[in-house]
């Protein structure tokens, strides 16, 4: 606690808010006055905020949960202290992992299941780099949720009608956002890259520089709340849904990815510089599981109208060089940057979850000496759906696999079925617009 009084002192910080990710990415937690939690070290929540759905439920009790509500004992990690730049007054912001009273991890908070994984890739020696790239919306404010998003007037007062793919202008019609945006992270030190225009009305795509797995994912968290926050700020919303308007594509988080030894060599890669058997058995790994995985890149109902409805969305386990119609693409580079790009995960994903399952798949590969199918060369956009349709799906393939569930933890594998499987059946029982338009007087 010293460094961070310190620094709390050099900022002049009243105000911390203690952040821990819950199963959907948000942020839960409280705010303390500074002095107050450098008093009492830390801060105390119980374990049941990770099983309540994004609705506020809890599932079915099932013999998963102890509804005791114990309490976790939360720890800093100070390397995520930084400031909260839309705050009147100097607050700060801690990320915290969770432990039992036996000082152990809680198994089944987020960051502890990339931990986990990361853990496995320690004790090979081996270090996964990675780069997300997370795609978003910006829309008008929609204070009613039957009426469908719409896009927001840019500065020439008039919303998006046309695709805009890359447009400078496009991007430039929300300059006063974007710029708040960049001042944001620069308070934060969020290492955001490239900003471009995607294809859909006011669809945007934020880059990050790659780095190590744990501390992206922070940042895509935190980013997250930033965009939110920018945007807010001009009267807007910015959204992460996967597939927020019908008739626009949906928004990614595809996660660049590769694995240095412990002198900085890319294992992907033979000194020939011809791609390594550990490569193509990575490959192989993400073919072989994803189907199994996939809940944790498409966690919501409305993630797979993204997968089988929207425009360059992955619809199969094919791999390619530089070829984007594939699941994963294996862009143009040198040897020494050699990686491949999972195409699967949604905005919406939890990044912890999803970048400690595509780690895991591919480490599965890896250890097995699984080999991949051929490399795709062709358009294979237009193929058929080879991926799970529906959530329900999805959790019972992820129930299926033992492999997953010893990597991940079965205990958190069993809660997070029950907690998405109780998502799913909370969504089933809303009567929509479409069965009234169509079946209240033709059934």
């Amino acid at each position: 606690m010293e460094s961070i009084a310190k620094w709390f002192a050099q900022h002049q910080i009243t105000e911390v808010e203690c952040l821990i990710p819950d199963l959907t990415g948000n942020a839960r937690g409280k705010i303390i006055p500074a002095k107050k939690y450098l008093r009492e070290g830390g801060m105390r929540l119980p374990e049941s905020i990770f099983f309540q759905t994004v609705t506020g439920e809890w599932p079915e009790d099932e013999g998963l949960f102890d509804w005791t509500e114990k309490d976790m004992q939360l720890e800093p990690d100070e390397s995520s202290l930084r400031l909260v730049p839309w705050a009147k007054e100097p607050t700060a912001q801690l990320i915290h992992d969770c432990f039992d009273s036996s000082g152990e991890l809680i198994g089944f908070a987020p960051r502890s299941v990339l931990k986990r994984v990361l853990k496995l890739y320690e004790d090979e020696g081996w270090r996964p780099i990675v780069a997300p790239e997370l795609e978003f919306f910006l829309v008008k404010k929609n204070l009613d949720w039957d009426y469908p998003l719409q896009p927001p007037e840019g500065r020439n007062g008039r919303p998006e009608t046309a695709r805009q793919s890359f447009s400078i202008d496009a991007v430039n019609e929300f300059d006063p956002v974007f710029e708040d945006m960049y001042d944001y992270c620069d308070i934060q030190q969020l290492e955001v890259d490239t900003l471009v225009h995607e294809s859909g009305a006011a669809q945007m795509e934020i880059n990050f520089d790659h780095g190590e797995a744990l501390n992206l994912c922070d940042q895509v968290f935190l980013f997250k709340r930033t965009m939110r926050e920018a945007a807010l700020a001009h009267d807007i919303y910015a959204t992460f849904m996967a597939k927020p308007m019908e008739h626009e594509p949906g928004s990614a988080m595809h996660i660049h990815q590769s694995l240095l030894d412990g002198n900085g060599n890319n294992l992907f890669s033979q000194p020939d510089g011809q791609a390594s058997a550990m490569f193509s058995s990575y490959l192989a790994g993400l073919q072989h599981f994803t189907p199994a995985a996939i809940s944790f890149y498409a966690p919501n109902v409305n993630s797979y109208r993204r997968l089988m409805f929207g425009d360059s969305a992955p619809i199969n386990l094919q791999w390619g060089v530089d070829n984007r119609s594939v699941g994963l693409r294996v862009p143009r580079a040198d040897p020494a940057n050699r990686r491949v790009e999972n195409r699967f995960a949604g905005a919406d994903a939890n990044p912890y979850l999803a970048m400690a399952v595509t780690l895991a798949c591919g480490y599965l590969g890896m250890k097995r000496g699984l080999k991949p199918n051929a490399q795709e060369t062709r358009d294979v956009s237009e193929h058929r759906y080879a991926l799970p349709g529906t959530l329900e799906e999805a959790l019972f393939k992820l129930e299926r696999s033992d492999e997953l569930k010893e990597l991940l933890g079965e205990h958190f594998v069993n809660c997070y079925v029950a907690v998405k499987r109780k998502e799913y059946q909370t969504y089933f029982k809303v009567i929509s617009s479409w069965e009234r338009e169509h079946l209240l007087l033709n059934v």
